[in-house]
């Protein structure tokens, strides 16, 4: 049986934001977690530089001077949206993921809070590039504010039910931390569930075997004692991952999903060309935050 702890520490969260109204929806949800955990809230918002090689010399004053200005504006309206925490602000130019990453290890971020957008493809809905980018590749969580969330949970940032989705891969474990340290600290119920593959369980007469033999798994994976306030549901599906996971985050009325991912293995800017990926899926179309934790 695995020791899980019980008892999850964010001391320092970054809001991201690129002052649209994607990026507003996660508002409420940074502002809660660093209420809750009594968290020091960084907010940071990077630009492409306002001058660069292609720029004629005799602009470069007049355009650092209107860049200045806006930056000013920004910080104003950051430490307007959240008025009680008095978040440490971040205006920077750069390179976007460049930027995040070293944000996130110069100031210990233990959680990336942020919003995004989607937009229709061909068949299915894809995910804001950056966003993707930087919940594959971010060294700490990331919880992430999709395009489908519901105008009522937007107001009410509530995490009452807790919905763990794992493939007992190497995230697991800290994802499971994660879930659990959440459920306890926002006294949230929690469902854990795993997901089996339609052909592995087509075989009507082995699919008691493996699905007792998952329940088991996901018992040791969060034990009852580990969380204080309900008795977790274990959840064993078949199917399609990212469609069982929101079936049961819908039927359970989930407000918070907590998915492991895998490292990324491509180089970076390849992240956003998984559009099969469970979490790509997940995030693109859950209707509560999802929050992914890397093995």
């Amino acid at each position: 049986m695995l020791a899980i702890e019980t008892k999850l520490k964010l001391k320092n969260i970054l809001f991201a934001t690129d002052f649209s109204p994607a990026s507003n929806t996660a508002v409420p949800y940074a502002t809660r977690l660093a209420e809750v955990f009594g968290a020091k809230l960084w907010a940071l918002h990077v630009s492409p530089p306002a001058v660069n090689p292609m720029t004629s010399p005799n602009t470069w004053a007049g355009l650092q001077e209107s860049a200045a200005k806006r930056k000013e504006e920004q910080r104003q309206k950051l430490l307007e949206t959240f008025p009680s925490l008095a978040p440490e602000i971040l205006i920077v130019e750069g390179d976007l993921c460049s930027s995040f990453l070293a944000t996130i290890l110069e100031n210990k971020i233990d959680l990336v809070v942020m919003g995004t957008h989607g937009r229709t493809g061909v068949s299915k809905l894809l995910l804001g590039s950056v966003a993707e980018e930087i919940f594959r590749t971010a060294p700490c969580p990331v919880l992430t504010v999709g395009p489908q969330l519901a105008s009522e949970s937007r107001r009410n940032v509530a995490i009452s039910r807790i919905l763990l989705a794992t493939d007992f891969g190497p995230a697991s474990e800290p994802a499971a931390a994660h879930a659990v340290g959440l459920a306890g600290e926002c006294k949230a119920c929690l469902t854990v569930l795993h997901v089996e593959d339609e052909l592995k369980a087509s075989n009507f007469d082995r699919w008691a075997t493996i699905e007792a033999s998952a329940l088991r798994r996901l018992e040791d994976l969060v034990p009852l004692e580990a969380v204080s306030r309900c008795v977790p549901d274990y959840v064993v599906e078949r199917g399609e991952p990212a469609e069982r996971i929101l079936e049961v985050a819908a039927r359970q009325s989930s407000n918070l999903i907590v998915l492991g991912i895998r490292p990324s293995a491509t180089a970076r800017g390849t992240a956003t060309h998984l559009p099969f990926a469970t979490a790509h899926k997940v995030v693109s179309k859950a209707a509560c935050p999802v929050l992914t934790v890397r093995g």
